[in-house]
Formats: C-alpha cells, structure tokens, sequence
C-alpha cells in the first residue's frame, strides 16, 4: 500500500469527510489527484509518495506569496518565540491592528479570528445590532460565506439548521440591481444587512457595487464585503478599491497572511464598536477566540503586507495570472474549442469553465481535462496564482494544458466516461453524497 493509500484510509476514519474543509475533500479532485499533502514550498507541493506538483489551488487561495516564503516564515517565528499568545492582549496585536487601519481608509477598528466563517457571522451578528432588524441578503451566485447557521441555512445542504433561522436570509443576484431594490422594498425596514463578494466569477458591472452602497445607504442596511478572496489579491487595498466602492463592514482572510490563520472584520467605528466596552449601551458579544490574536500569525500577516509593498505583489498576480489565461485560450483555439473551454472573471483570480457537447459546463469534462493535467504534475483544482508562479511555471503549465487539451477534445467525440479513470468531480455543494 502507498502512503497515499494509507494515510488517505486513516483521514477518512478519523475525520468526517477526511479533509478539515469540504474542498480539500477527495470528491472533488479527479482520481488521480494526491489524496494527502507531505510538504510545500514556493508553488510546488509533494504529496507523502515523494511526488511533486506544480500547485495552482495554493492552500484554498490562501498562499498568494508562495508557501513557506523565508520572510513571512521568519516573522512568524519571530512571534512564536515571543510566546505565540498571552494574558492580555499582545505588542504584534496592536501593531496588526494599526497597520490594518492604516491601510484601509473605510475601516476604524477591526477584530481579528482564525478563519472566515468567525468574521462573516460576527457582520451579520453586528449589522442585527446595530440595525434592530433580522434579515440578511446574500448573493446567490456568491458559492460560500459561512459555515454558521445563517449562511449553511440558505444552501441544499441545510441538515440540522432549523427552518425558523433558514427564512431569515433572502438572495439577490449579482449585477442585478433590480433585485436588490425589490428585495428592499419586499422586505423594507426589516433587512440588517446585504454581504456579497465584490467579485466573484463575474466581474461587476454599470457600477453595480456603487449602486448597491446607494440603496443600502437609502434604506438603513449595513453594507458588508467580503473579500476573503479579492482581498490582497485584486489589490493591497482589495477590491474595494480596485472597484472604488466603500462598504460599512469588510471581511477578510487567506492570502493576508499568506497562508497563516487569520482572518478579520473591520468597518466603521459607529458599528463596530458595539462589540465594545461602551458604557450605557446594550453589549454585543462580537468575537471572543483564545487564539484569534495567535501572535505568529500576526506577525506573518505584518510581515505580508511588508513584501506585498516592497515586491508590488498584486501586479504580478496580474500579470502572470493575465500570460495564463491568454495562453489558455490560444489553446482552445488552436482545437477550435473555444465555445467549450473558456476562462472567465479577473485575470488575477480567473475562473475556468469546461463544457459538454452542448456547451454546458459539466463536471465530467472537467474531470478530464484537469486529470490530464495532474498527469503532466500540474494540481489545478482551480486557478491561484501567487507571487512565485513565474513565466517558468506558465510555460510548464501551457504545454501540459496543450497535452490536456486534445485528450478533452477527444472526449467531446467520442463517449467521455471511456477518458475518465477514478471519480467524476463533484461540487461541494449538494444535498446527498
């Protein structure tokens, strides 16, 4: 038996679902993908056979540097030698805190946690507050802001959240401010809060960001961004400024620390301040996480911003992302496959979609094409570029995709279960297994 094979035995008898995060899970990978990580470094990772990849998941999209860079490691280090936490709140908490005020102009105070379901419910819970109201409006073309009730509610898989608290959230679409207005007057002087992505897979458009701050800001609804993703990616100052929108509340996590634990909930004082020690007002219990403030995390998070300014990191993502996605789609032209096999959304963050015969986006197509991909050692779950994908691992990339794509070609004519070796990927999203 490999280690492959016995570690990923163990991992699914001792962990639900064999992963600590429904998309590092062995469903939604082809076959012949690795089943258990041993090691990373920069963007290439070995699984625990000893055999390397050439990564684009990137740790969830959390690693947007490189894995293990020297610096950011270092710092970390540095905190853990400081104690890694303390009785009372620590020197590297402040100056974390600080830095990231500093940087954002819309936030005035912000509470640091240790992933991003913690701070997108802690919005919710602070816009319910602050507002007196009780319903929250999310983006349905928006895949993911939370493992809490409020959120896991709203999805199929619904199981053990109670129906009373599922009602309680209502959807909207994406570059839809139609919807958005009718939900506001549907449920008018009720909704805390409206939480989106600035961008998703589809990039906002006729200033759809701006026109939603004018109706939250018309009907008394806190405005919350999650950029757990754009964030550190689009830009240093995320895509709230790429996109020049200012929200009342912003979430963020993985890549602000390149891949350390942290995430955090900043936003304006008059609301944030409510999970306070105010006197005379009724007190929110916001976040309260003995390792929340952990100090090596927030040493690396420091340490991040540092190299995201001195390497200008977000215009290489850019950059190299951009090399990807032409290259990609010289490609499927060169097949003629251009109908079945596009890229869409922000070239720093795109989004790969590959069809069926009729041009639907399937997931058997997919599995195909990505496990050819891992067959020339390129891990592709999806597309993450980070500061150490350089023009040597494009071209590596581009010549596998071209190996991959004629195999995807040769599965749209003939019967594509005949191409697939193991599982057909599956979405994380579904009611049964």
């Amino acid at each position: 038996m490999s280690q492959n094979e016995e570690y990923g035995k163990k991992a699914h008898l001792l962990i639900p679902a064999g992963a600590h995060t429904y998309s590092r899970t062995d469903e939604v990978f082809p076959g012949n993908a690795p089943r258990v990580i041993d090691h990373s470094k920069g963007v290439y990772t070995w699984d625990v056979d000893g055999n390397e990849y050439l990564d684009y998941g990137m740790a969830c999209r959390s690693v947007t540097v490189g894995y293990d860079y020297d610096r950011i490691s270092e710092a970390a280090i540095r905190q853990i030698h400081n104690g890694n936490t303390a009785t009372k709140a620590s020197k590297i908490e402040i100056e974390a805190a600080e830095k990231l005020c500093d940087l954002f102009p819309w936030i005035d105070m912000v509470k640091f946690a240790k992933n991003g379901s913690t701070v997108t419910s802690a919005a919710t819970k602070l816009a319910r507050a602050y507002t007196g109201r009780k319903y929250i409006a999310r983006c349905k073309e928006h895949s993911f802001f939370s493992y809490d009730d409020w959120f896991i509610g709203d999805t199929v898989m619904n199981a053990g959240i109670p129906t009373e608290i599922q009602k309680l959230t209502l959807q909207f679409h994406f570059n839809d401010i139609a919807s958005v207005k009718s939900l506001f007057e549907k449920y008018k002087g009720e909704i805390a809060a409206l939480i989106m992505e600035p961008c998703d897979t589809e990039e906002p458009t006729n200033n759809f960001l701006q026109e939603v701050r004018k109706l939250c800001t018309e009907y008394g609804v806190v405005y919350i961004l999650d950029e757990m993703i754009t964030g550190f990616r689009w830009d240093l100052q995320g895509a709230c400024k790429y996109y020049g929108v200012e929200p009342d509340l912003v979430t963020f996590g993985k890549g602000m620390a390149n891949g350390f634990s942290v995430a955090a909930l900043g936003g304006k004082r008059d609301i944030m301040e409510l999970g306070g020690l105010i006197h005379g007002k009724e007190r929110v219990f916001l976040i309260s996480t003995t390792h929340g403030a952990e100090m090596s995390s927030l040493g690396a998070l420091v340490e991040t911003m540092n190299v995201y300014k001195e390497l200008n990191v977000t215009k290489h993502i850019w950059d190299i992302g951009k090399k990807l996605v032409t290259g990609l789609r010289e490609i499927a032209r060169e097949y003629s496959l251009q109908d079945y096999f596009y890229i869409e959304g922000a070239e720093c963050s795109p989004n790969l979609v590959i069809c069926d015969k009729d041009k639907k986006p399937s997931f058997e197509y997919r599995t195909v094409f990505l496990q050819e991909m891992l067959r020339s050692g390129i891990l592709m779950p999806y597309i993450a570029v980070a500061y150490e994908h350089t023009d040597k691992e494009i071209d590596r990339t581009l010549e596998a995709a071209r190996r991959a794509m004629k195999v995807y070609g040769s599965a749209l004519s003939g019967n594509v279960m005949h191409f697939i070796e193991g599982n057909i990927i599956k979405p994380v999203f579904r009611q049964y297994n």
